[in-house]
């Protein structure tokens, strides 16, 4: 079962079948402790409704909700944020969060500034080096249970990074730095380890970075990364935590306004932006 927001209301499609809900509360039909059943018997009692998701106005899936995130979470990760620190003295520190029980959990981004499908994510004015980061992200209710996935664009400046480790949170936060969607698949169960995060960059029509991951490279479970999230952590609306990324552009590549970024999980779809 997959939830959409939509510039027409909220739409629920499984299967091929879609149709529209008579839900307008977003927080309220996010948050139902039986959402996936809920949805069910809903799609079944809804007119049936054309629906394309690449055609169709979709927005967000996101409410009140926050969005937090994960990194070192997959090897490559952890040699990208190392070889990128390693000047400013901090290359050790990802190594060690690699292999302790504590994970690195971050605060990424309020709901206004996150963006929809078809909307435009941005580079930093102070950067001059820019990547987009493809990842899995878990829906989790205000009841702190994973209720589905999504698609997180987590958007990094990676030389503020690299100049100093404290200075993570303005490399990873500013408007429109993330990007969530096409919608939430509805499932307290992950996509198969099998399951590929793949990403296309194109410039002036042209691949200038390809390149992709699966869901078993992901050191750590979606379900503890959430458990230490909720740690002293609570969610009123529910949030969105971005599981980290395994797929890192090279050395020599920083984003340009224009290009175009398509991030496909396939159970969830695929999540398309341009760069502003």
């Amino acid at each position: 079962m997959k939830l959409y927001r939509t510039t027409k209301g909220l739409v629920a499609e499984e299967e091929g079948r879609a149709g529209l809900l008579k839900d307008e509360d977003w927080d309220a039909l996010f948050n139902r402790k039986d959402l996936g059943s809920y949805l069910s018997k809903a799609l079944v009692a809804a007119k049936p409704l054309r629906f394309d998701p690449e055609s169709a106005r979709v927005l967000a899936p996101i409410g009140s909700q926050e969005v937090w995130a994960a990194g070192v979470t997959y090897y490559r990760s952890r040699d990208a944020r190392m070889e990128e620190s390693k000047a400013a003295g901090g290359g050790d520190f990802y190594a060690r969060v690699y292999d302790a029980d504590r994970p690195e959990i971050f605060f990424k981004s309020t709901p206004h500034r996150v963006c929809g499908p078809g909307q435009k994510v941005r580079i930093r004015q102070d950067s001059k080096w820019n990547v987009p980061e493809p990842e899995l992200a878990v829906v989790v209710n205000s009841s702190g249970r994973i209720i589905g996935w999504t698609i997180c664009n987590d958007m990094s400046s990676r030389d503020i990074e690299g100049e100093n480790p404290l200075y993570l949170p303005q490399a990873k936060v500013y408007d429109q730095s993330c990007a969530l969607g096409p919608c939430i698949l509805v499932s307290d169960r992950m996509p198969s380890p099998a399951t590929e995060i793949k990403i296309e960059i194109l410039r002036g029509g042209r691949a200038a970075f390809v390149g992709a991951t699966a869901l078993d490279r992901l050191k750590r479970t979606p379900e503890s990364l959430v458990g230490w999230l909720l740690r002293d952590n609570s969610f009123p609306s529910g949030c969105f935590l971005s599981t980290g990324t395994g797929v890192v552009p090279g050395d020599d590549f920083t984003l340009q306004s224009g290009d175009e970024i398509s991030i496909t999980i396939a159970p969830i779809g695929t999540l398309r932006n341009s760069v502003g």
